[in-house]
């Protein structure tokens, strides 16, 4: 174990009804190696690393784990964090009221005798902001910032320890190309200074970019680790081989589109800032969307995708939001949730743990909840509909749970994705808003979605997708909106839109696309 710094040996960890590990074998190299740790949703590998550093306390699972070459018992996060591993989850871990800066050092305040040196604590967190990318003051609230940039703050957080091993699990889910890009040159930078990492993502264009090597989990069992150092390693390799073992010729099911008339419309749309009144966040917005038409919008961080999206939906975003929201050619107010959905309007949310599910309670309720008249009479619910409704949806978007009853909270993040979308699935809309519809979710399940996706448009809803992923709104689309600092800056048809096109209007330098918001 001399040239390794982490060995987890035959790890097995039960839940109730689930086997999520059955002797599972991963090591990590010292002077840091970055070790990518792939697989689908479900394989297993949240799960291996909470029990690494310490979620999952010693005595709830089999096995050993060795750490510069000591067996650890580690009984909560504290201990492992105190040997200098340190874990960024894939659900962010941060308090919305306080500062970044407090939240940076939350649990690890600069202090002396019980005060606090602010100073201190606002000019490091400056130094680790600047080290992440991230331009916003370290005062800022967490809650007036979005998801993207939240996942800089946890980054930032990770870095201010004494880092020996870092765990990012799905650290560029939220983040766009170039922050992505950013995050892994910064990983790199990490590995010149020594420090080693597991590196978990679905993302495979940046496993095999940053990889020494990459172990593959799937149903809970080590499958293979591949070194990166001796011969590259292709993506098809990875998926073929390891991940789910078969051949994904396309990333994106094939369609044939049958796009009718104009379903929804949205004309001269502003919002401001909910908290700095002067603030616009979305200016002048005018799109539309077609029956039978997935419609993409595109755009960088902080380009006010995301805004635009809860506002329209009830505006559960923004003060002062003014425009016309029109359905099939007649003007409608939507200006709470329940009106939205009334309307036919369903919204799934970028940050599904947040807004889109109940944690607590089990999938068939997380269901149904969104459309409770559907499944009862005179308002008692039938239970057996409940249950016939809910196993249909779980059918159709091949949910891997041992039973409807299983907890929410106890899913892996992809199946979690898909309950959402059976949620709303379940309220039968006209209009699908997908924020970030495939979030952390590996390639075989991205398929699954997108083929959904496809369906749906298929029965005449019109359908919007944000995603931060650009060959996603490029695959997905069959016209594309483009966001710049609030503005739509450019319209693109399908045969017209390429990686380049898209940027141009991304970055502002494409300037105005058919006159959309003059």
């Amino acid at each position: 174990m001399s040239d390794t710094i982490l060995e987890m040996r035959n790890i097995t960890k039960t839940f109730p009804g689930v086997k999520a590990l059955d002797n599972v074998n991963l090591q990590v190299g010292k002077g840091g190696e970055i070790l990518a740790l792939v697989g689908e949703n479900g394989a297993g590998k949240s799960t291996l690393m909470k029990v690494l550093s310490g979620v999952y306390p010693y005595g709830t699972y089999d096995g050993s784990i060795y750490f510069e070459g000591n067996e650890c018992h580690f009984k909560d996060i504290k201990q492992s964090e105190n040997l200098g591993i340190v874990i960024i989850h894939q659900e962010l871990a941060l308090s919305p009221y306080l500062s970044i800066a407090e939240n940076i050092f939350l649990g690890n305040e600069r202090q002396t005798n019980k005060i606090m040196k602010w100073q201190e604590t606002f000019s490091e967190s400056k130094k680790l902001l600047e080290r992440v990318g991230l331009k916003d003051s370290p005062e800022t609230a967490v809650m007036d910032i979005g998801v993207g940039k939240q996942q800089l703050v946890e980054i930032a957080k990770a870095l201010s320890k004494n880092v020996k091993l870092l765990i990012l699990d799905e650290p560029t889910a939220a983040l766009n190309e170039t922050d992505s890009e950013n995050l892994l040159k910064l990983l790199l930078e990490l590995k010149a200074e020594g420090i080693s990492s597991i590196l978990i993502s679905h993302k495979l264009n940046e496993v095999t970019y940053v990889s020494d090597s990459i172990t593959v989990l799937r149903d809970g069992q080590t499958i293979e680790t591949l070194d990166a150092t001796k011969e590259k390693i292709s993506e098809e390799r990875i998926i073929k081989g390891g991940m789910v073992g078969r051949e994904i010729t396309s990333r994106f099911p094939d369609r044939t589109p049958n796009i009718g008339e104009i379903v929804f419309e949205v004309k001269h749309w502003d919002v401001y800032h909910p908290q700095q009144h002067d603030r616009k966040i979305i200016d002048n917005a005018n799109f539309n969307i077609k029956k039978g038409e997935i419609v993409g919008i595109a755009g960088l961080m902080g380009a006010g995708r995301t805004e635009l999206a809860m506002s329209i939906f009830g505006k559960s975003y923004g003060k002062k939001i003014s425009g016309e929201l029109f359905k099939n050619g007649k003007q409608i107010h939507a200006n709470t949730v329940s009106q939205a959905i009334e309307h036919g309007i369903a919204y799934v949310s970028e940050d599904r743990k947040t807004y889109g599910l109940n944690l607590i309670d089990d999938i068939k309720r997380n269901i149904t909840l969104s459309n409770l008249k559907r499944i009862s009479k005179s308002t008692v619910i039938d239970e057996n509909k409940e249950v016939v409704e809910s196993q249909a949806l779980r059918e159709k978007l091949n949910i891997k749970t041992p039973t409807l009853e299983q907890l929410v909270g106890n899913l892996s993040g992809g199946n979690q994705q898909k309950v959402v979308l059976s949620k709303w699935i379940f309220t039968a809309p006209d209009i699908l808003i997908l924020d970030e519809p495939t979030r952390g979710i590996d390639v075989g399940a991205k398929f699954e979605i997108y083929t959904q996706i496809n369906e749906l448009a298929a029965q005449g809803l019109a359908v919007l997708v944000i995603s931060s992923e650009l060959p996603e709104v490029l695959g997905l689309s069959d016209r594309i909106y483009v966001m710049n600092e609030g503005k739509i800056t450019g319209e693109l048809n399908k045969d017209e839109a390429d990686q380049e096109h898209v940027m141009r209007y991304m970055t502002g330098t494409g300037g105005t696309s058919n006159g959309n918001n003059n």
